[in-house]
C-alpha cells in the first residue's frame, strides 16, 4: 500500500503520530534536544494535554532556534525552514481533518528535507509525489529509509493503537539519529 493510501485510511491517532514522528525526526534542524517532543508523544497515549504540551515544545524549540547559527548552505536553510513550518502548523486542537492535512504536509516536508540533505539524491521536485504513491526506483538511501519509516509508523499505530506508539517512537528516534549524523557530517565537510 502506498504512503498516500496509508494516510488516507489512517485514524486521528495514527495521523497525529505520523506528523509528530516526521517533526521529531527533523528536530536536529531546529536545534532542539532529543526529548523536546516526548511530552507530545505521551499525549497521544494519554489522550489529553496536547495543547499545553505543544505550547511548551514550541517555546523550547523557539529558544533553541535562537541559539543556533545561520545554516551554512541553501539546502540546509531550506530544510530548517521546512522543519519550522511543520512545527508551526501542528494543530493546537487536533481534529480529524486538521490532523490529516498536517500529517500529509509533514510527510511531504520530511521527504523533501531528506532529499535536500542527501548529496546523492538528484531527483526532481516531482519525485516526492511519485515516491509517496509507491514508485521508488532510483531513490537515494536516505530518502528511501524516510519513506519506509513513514509507512511503518502509520501501519504500527493503525494496527496496534496506543501499543504501537512505543515502536513508532523508537522508529522516529532512529530516524532522528540518522538525520543528526547527516547534519553533523555535512558540517564537518565544510570545516
Amino acid at each position: 500500500m502506498s504512503l498516500v493510501d496509508l494516510i488516507a485510511g489512517a485514524d486521528e491517532r495514527a495521523l497525529a503520530a505520523s506528523g509528530l514522528a516526521c517533526l521529531d525526526r527533523c528536530v536536529p534542524l531546529l536545534g532542539g534536544d532529543d526529548e523536546v517532543l516526548r511530552p507530545l508523544w505521551a499525549s497521544l497515549v494519554e489522550g489529553h494535554e496536547w495543547e499545553e504540551r505543544l505550547t511548551k515544545a514550541r517555546a523550547e524549540l523557539a529558544d533553541a532556534d535562537k541559539t543556533e547559527g545561520e545554516a551554512e548552505c541553501a539546502s540546509e536553510a531550506e530544510a530548517a525552514q521546512l522543519a519550522r513550518r511543520m512545527l508551526d502548523e501542528v494543530p493546537a486542537r487536533p481534529s480529524a481533518d486538521a490532523v490529516r492535512e498536517w500529517a500529509d504536509a509533514c510527510s511531504v516536508a520530511a521527504l523533501r528535507i531528506h532529499r535536500l540533505l542527501d548529496p546523492t539524491d538528484n531527483d526532481d521536485e516531482s519525485s516526492a509525489a511519485a515516491r509517496r504513491e509507491g514508485r521508488t526506483d532510483g531513490m537515494s538511501p536516505l530518502v528511501a529509509a524516510e519513506l519506509r519509516r513513514q509507512a511503518a509508523i502509520l501501519e504500527l499505530v493503525t494496527s496496534h493503537g496506543t501499543t504501537g506508539l512505543r515502536q513508532a517512537l523508537d522508529l522516529s528516534t532512529e530516524g532522528r539519529r540518522v538525520l543528526r549524523a547527516v547534519v553533523s557530517r555535512r558540517a564537518r565537510g565544510r570545516a
